[in-house]
């Protein structure tokens, strides 16, 4: 049989384990680049829906872009 070598070390896998138990914010906010996938996009997301929606009501109220 052949064995398959681990995706990480066991040390650096210790490693990260104790960095992400000693960090006292929400799990969700632990790593490095988890601000921008947990935060910015769903900010940028809803941002992006409510100036669409902002700019149809705008539309239907002034009659513009109507089909004929």
């Amino acid at each position: 049989m052949v064995d398959e070598a681990p995706f990480r070390a066991r040390e650096k896998l210790i490693e990260k384990q104790r960095l992400f138990q000693s960090i006292q914010k929400h799990t969700h906010l632990k790593g490095p680049v988890d601000k921008i996938t947990s935060v910015a996009i769903p900010l940028a997301l809803a941002g992006s829906s409510l100036f669409l929606i902002g700019r149809g009501i705008y539309n239907m109220s002034h009659g513009i872009g109507k089909k004929e």
